[in-house]
């Protein structure tokens, strides 16, 4: 598995008592773990199987965005 470079979003959900990780570039992907790690563990992964469904049913894989550093001055 290659290293993505998508911005994951985590965040804790009272409701379901887990870490739930979103992936915003990546429509519908997304995932929770018992911990911080175990989410962005298991949101790699939800990234991996995004891609290759993808891939499967030639449709477009987003470019990660880059981020534009702001200086001060």
């Amino acid at each position: 598995m290659t290293e993505p470079r998508y911005e994951v979003v985590i965040y804790w959900s009272e409701d379901d008592g887990v870490f739930i990780a979103e992936v915003p570039e990546l429509p519908g992907c997304m995932a929770h773990g018992e911990t911080y790690e175990a989410a962005l563990r298991a949101a790699l992964e939800a990234m991996e199987a995004w891609r290759e469904v993808a891939r499967e049913f030639g449709r477009p894989i987003p470019e990660p965005r880059r981020r534009i550093a702001v200086g001060s001055g």
